[in-house]
């Protein structure tokens, strides 16, 4: 399997990868997009709850948050290449963006105006060593489909290779001209983006900015070569090889290179095409289930799975004859490969647990799988979110989206308003191999829920953590020994402890903290002084404002005197003061 390393280095590489007007054009105008919007959420979000005017933005945010996702939308079209991909993967991220920016960017398709095709018939012929109208019999013209990194064409085969291969009829992908330098502008543009991000506490305290780039870099180099897709569709059909669930496109390697991938047809119904569907005699809610069970095999099981299952890249295809399990009369077809994730071994029973711990409505064990899986530091105090999600369970637990939608907005607001500190204060962090994991469960979840309006993911959920925990119980034996050798390391280790503590006690040494209430009183604390700070500085500004007529010296004077008590409005609290 071809690996490609991705490429590092910030504003060096910006520097080098910018070597003509087009891209250095590209480069300024992805990081003035940023910058721009980066600094008007830190006047919004940061500055103005500083000085006491947290309605003021609270006020403005919906309008604020759309404006940006409109902005970037437009962006995206405008430009193509990576700027589509980041586009759907945060319209995916419901839970870390505001429903404002993930509605107005669900739409965003990754369709571009198609290059036209005497420039793609040179890259392909250059590809392949040969003319078009020598490597297959039949070439169209006329793409089918058009992306911002590659087109797709419809192909036959040579007779003599169509015999060996055993089908004639073939998908061709094409790269796009000069992808590889847009995608590289793309890049370093992220990457600089992402050396801001990692320098804003609220960011780096919750993320590993740089780290979540290079991921997304070599996924999206992964992409733009196409020997690594073939194999991985090759792995792809290995694993799922007897399932009667899953079908994969067969690779012609005779006609494959980094940039041509030539494939076996197997256009079919779009999973999302519920009128099709029902014409065929298909019922949308079976494919919705079956379609999710497969997803969860793959993550939860198998540890590899493809991490781009929209709408796009899944056929439902009809059998002539029903299959024995179930008398299931279709399967579903996966294509495009080149955005595969791989789920380590830890991880992966962190994710199990907490798939578990879902199913059973089990709140600590949920928070528990949450730090498992890298997302709360290990100091974390989580009693209070444990609460939380115990009451969570406890009133929306068991729900399908159709439900939820019936649900009142002022309960959600309620619960959001009660446990709204206790999310915001924890040390959340998203570890970055659990990126992948996430879009390819978002975009699973919004397939069947369109499928079936009334479908409830814990009706997927229950009977898949079911079989996992019969799985697991097959360890039970292991851990209850495990636990056992724990706990006698315990109590051969009290004693010496109980003294230790004796001793403390007995000099005078034994010191008891409330880091919570000490925390409470030192923000109440710096609450005070700044709306006294604030307070000080309205007056000023005021009675410069009132005086200057009059007497524009002692006016002028007292407004420029404003800023010292708005400097300490906006920093006070920095460094314990």
């Amino acid at each position: 399997m071809a690996t490609v390393q991705p490429q590092r280095g910030g504003s060096a590489a910006g520097a080098g990868l910018t070597g003509n007007n087009a891209g250095r054009a590209r480069y300024r105008r992805i990081l003035r997009f940023a910058a721009r919007h980066l600094a008007a959420t830190w006047w919004w979000e940061i500055l103005l709850p500083r000085i006491g005017l947290s309605r003021l933005s609270e006020r403005t945010r919906t309008r604020r948050m759309q404006r940006i996702a409109r902005r970037f939308h437009g962006l995206a079209l405008d430009l193509g290449g990576l700027m589509i991909k980041v586009g759907q993967y945060m319209s995916s991220r419901l839970d870390v963006l505001p429903p404002e920016i993930t509605r107005e960017l669900e739409g965003l398709q990754d369709e571009v105006p198609a290059v036209p095709f005497p420039a793609v018939r040179t890259l392909a012929e250059a590809e392949l060593g040969t003319a078009l109208t020598s490597a297959f019999a039949t070439f169209d013209e006329r793409p089918i489909a058009s992306a911002s990194l590659g087109q797709a064409y419809r192909a036959r085969l040579v007779p003599s290779l169509a015999d060996e291969a055993g089908f004639e009829d073939v998908v061709v992908k094409i790269q796009r001209p000069g992808i590889d330098t847009i995608v590289a502008v793309d890049l370093s543009a992220l990457r600089r983006v992402g050396g801001w991000l990692s320098r804003i506490r609220l960011v780096y305290t919750r993320v590993d900015m740089p780290a979540l780039v290079e991921e997304f870099a070599t996924t999206s180099l992964e992409e733009i070569d196409y020997l690594h897709e073939a194999a991985s569709s090759e792995r792809f059909a290995e694993v799922f090889e007897g399932d009667s669930r899953v079908a994969v496109p067969r690779v012609v390697w005779e006609r494959i290179s980094r940039r041509v991938l030539t494939l076996e047809d197997v256009t079919a119904i779009k999973i999302n095409d519920v009128d099709a569907l029902v014409a065929a005699g298909i019922d949308p809610s079976e494919v919705a289930g079956v379609f999710a069970t497969v997803m969860f095999d793959q993550v939860f099981t198998d540890g590899w799975f493809h991490a781009d299952p929209h709408p796009g890249n899944i056929f439902v295809t009809p059998l002539a004859e029903p299959v024995r399990e179930g008398g299931r009369t279709w399967k579903l077809t996966f294509i495009d490969f080149g955005m595969m994730g791989q789920v380590p071994p830890t991880l992966r029973a962190g994710l199990r647990k907490l798939l578990i711990s879902a199913a059973g409505r089990d709140g600590k064990g949920l928070v528990d799988g949450i730090r498992d899986v890298g997302m709360l530091l290990p100091s974390a105090d989580t009693v209070e979110l444990e609460r939380a999600m115990t009451a969570l369970f406890g009133r929306f637990g068991g729900m399908g989206f159709a439900e939820l939608r019936e649900v009142d907005p002022r309960e959600f607001r309620d619960f959001a308003k009660q446990f709204n500190d206790v999310v915001r204060t924890l040390p959340f962090m998203l570890p970055e191999n659990l990126l992948l994991v996430i879009r390819a469960m978002s975009l699973t979840s919004g397939v069947c829920s369109a499928l079936d309006p009334k479908f409830n993911l814990w009706d997927s959920v229950e009977p898949y953590a079911r079989q996992l925990l019969r799985d697991e119980r097959g360890n039970l034996v292991q851990d209850i020994g495990q636990q056992a050798l724990d706990f006698v390391s315990v109590l051969a280790r009290l004693p010496r402890r109980m003294d230790g503590l004796l001793d403390t006690i007995e000099d005078g040494r034994l010191e008891v903290q409330m880091p919570r209430l000490e925390k409470r009183i030192a923000q109440l604390d710096r609450t005070l002084r700044r709306i006294g700070a604030a307070l000080v500085f309205a007056g000023l500004i005021v009675a410069g404002a009132l005086v200057r007529p009059d007497d524009g010296g002692l006016g002028t004077v007292l407004m420029i005197g404003s800023a010292v008590p708005l400097l300490v409005a906006v920093f006070s609290g920095r460094n314990g003061r």
